[in-house]
């Protein structure tokens, strides 16, 4: 291997039930975002702009979408000699009677013999449904710098949301001393990322005394994690600094697609220096009718505007009709609003069409409304 000798490995076979039937057909890192992305193309995209070749993508939950649109490698200029993105499904072993990924530790375990093929010094593990943009080349160097066994990335969260995460505790040099899973009362609010760097060789051993022990969750955060730092292992947290969006439920997925409407937001998709590589569809430029009216909105190519758009993000071949009004809403690619249609604090799915005078949605309502199915209207 060249560049950095490290290997990534993503782990995108989560089944998403929290987003409802977003993911009925769909796994969650396929999940359509920002416009015109699909969530896998964060990481995918932060790692051919660290420099690095080789990436893993284990899949497992509804993965036929997924793994077509991963194979196709040169959308994230992996496709050169010595490079790839290889899709690793689980595969059924003669000796282990197994098909299933049994957890994020089993999902690396299964797949020993690729990695070896490789023979990393380091492995990168990531999640595949998280949207942020991250350099992995200085986080390695960190890595290096603290000689550690094993690299946390961690971001810091509001302390009231701490139980929801891992949260790693940490002595002054940085040095993780504790690590504690949705901690009841938690200690630090440094929250895991779900992102790791591991030597490889150490690893490789755990994960083989971990596959034999029935115990185990087959777990990274219950079960790998917490062993080393029982036996001494020298953990440290990297501190992440910028936007990170965990979108595992409708309500974030939302938030995280109006976050785009600020001028000024973190995630900066126009940033030359760090671009997010995804999938070129074909389509026509955005048409915006004489009559539409159109304030704070993020419009993407082969959008048709003839109503009014009001703080609301719209993905590619999204259609807003006359009269039509779109109020603080997301429409994924191929949503259509008929004419006299009104759609407010909404998340339309794709492809879904909500019918003429047809209501959904409230300005008032607590959680955003997902459509994920046709709205009938006037006929």
């Amino acid at each position: 291997m060249k560049q950095n000798n490290m290997l990534a490995m993503i782990l995108a076979g989560g089944r998403g039930s929290r987003l409802h039937d977003l993911t009925k057909k769909v796994a969650k890192p396929a999940v359509s975002y920002g416009g015109k992305y699909r969530i896998i193309d964060f990481p995918l995209s932060n790692c051919a702009n660290s420099g690095i070749d080789v990436v893993g993508v284990l899949t497992q939950y509804e993965s036929i979408l997924l793994n077509s649109y991963v194979a196709a490698g040169r959308r994230w200029g992996l496709d050169a000699k010595d490079s790839g993105v290889y899709v690793l499904p689980p595969r059924e072993k003669s000796d282990a009677n197994l098909d299933v990924y049994r957890g994020t530790a089993d999902a690396i375990s299964q797949n020993i013999d690729f990695i070896d093929t490789y023979s990393p010094e380091y492995l990168l593990i990531l999640s595949g449904d998280h949207i942020y943009k991250m350099n992995y080349a200085k986080m390695l160097a960190y890595h290096k710098e603290c000689k550690a066994d094993a690299t946390i990335a961690v971001i810091e969260v509001p302390m009231k949301e701490a139980s929801r995460f891992g949260i790693m505790n940490t002595n002054e040099t940085g040095r993780s001393v504790e690590f504690e899973e949705k901690p009841e009362h938690p200690k630090s609010n440094l929250a895991s990322m779900g992102i790791y760097i591991f030597n490889w060789k150490q690893l490789r051993k755990m994960l083989l005394a971990d596959m034999k022990d029935p115990d185990s969750n087959h777990d990274f955060g219950k079960d790998i994690i917490p062993a080393m730092l029982n036996s001494g292992g020298n953990l440290f947290a990297y501190k992440f600094k910028g936007y990170w969006k965990d979108v595992g439920t409708i309500d974030s997925l939302w938030e995280a697609n109006m976050d785009l409407l600020d001028k000024n937001n973190e995630l900066d998709l126009n940033d030359s220096t760090w671009k997010i590589y995804t999938e070129d569809v074909t389509a026509l430029p955005q048409y915006i009718g004489a009559d539409a009216v159109i304030d704070r909105a993020f419009i993407t190519q082969g959008c048709v505007i003839d109503g009014e758009v009001h703080n609301s993000v719209l993905f590619t071949g999204a259609k807003v009709a006359a009269g039509a009004k779109v109020i603080n809403s997301v429409l994924m690619p191929g949503a259509e609003v008929a004419e006299g249609a009104v759609v407010t604090r909404a998340l339309v799915a794709d492809g879904i069409k909500i019918g003429k005078n047809a209501v959904v949605g409230s300005a008032d309502s607590k959680n955003i409304e997902l459509v994920a199915k046709r709205v009938k209207g006037d006929e």
